[in-house]
């Protein structure tokens, strides 16, 4: 398995080819993602061969994108299964990434503990300060898309979206839970 040359293809697609609108869903949305997913599986005592599959997971969750803004965690396991075996990975390894990846729908799904580790990865930023900073990248990308235009309708969409969010790692309820919690108060009392 060549992990990192895996790696590198794909981070070096999405840097050069992902629409430039997409100002959440970005190359460094998914170097934080891939930045947290390490450290999340070290917190969860993951093992080295599992935190390489789950930083190529990371690096791929959202290479969908690369084809289309909807489905993109099914055209991103496409696009897994089409490249990963020219890195030497097994169908078991792909089949494990891939399960990370769709695990990563909205609503998240996960059905072990590294979908679990890749969820609360990709959604770190709700329990973090740079919530609201990055918060404004994806509402400035869903109004180049057309899914909203207020601010009004973006703030209620966080407020419904944080409220039926749970952390599903040990390490995210203890390390973020209680600042989303401040964050879903925060909006609640600007809007009542």
């Amino acid at each position: 398995m060549q992990a990192q040359a895996a790696m590198d293809y794909i981070l070096g697609r999405l840097k050069k080819d992902l629409p430039r609108n997409l100002y959440y869903h970005s190359i460094e949305h998914t170097l934080d993602v891939l930045e947290r997913v390490e450290s999340l599986a070290v917190a969860e005592g993951v093992g080295t061969a599992e935190i390489i599959l789950l930083k190529v997971a990371a690096c791929y969750h959202d290479a969908g994108f690369l084809i289309n803004n909807r489905n993109h965690e099914k055209l991103g396991c496409r696009i897994v299964r089409e490249h990963l075996p020219e890195y030497r990975f097994s169908s078991e390894q792909i089949k494990t990434i891939c399960g990370m990846i769709m695990s990563t729908k909205i609503p998240q799904s996960p059905r072990n503990h590294l979908e679990e580790i890749i969820c609360d990865s990709d959604l770190d930023y709700l329990g973090r300060e740079d919530f609201a900073s990055i918060g404004q990248r994806l509402f400035r990308e869903l109004k180049a898309y057309n899914v909203l235009q207020t601010e009004e309708e973006w703030d209620r969409l966080q407020i419904n979206f944080l409220t039926a969010h749970s952390y599903w790692t040990t390490t995210n309820r203890k390390q973020r839970a209680s600042l989303k919690a401040t964050h879903l108060a925060t909006l609640k009392s600007k809007w009542g």
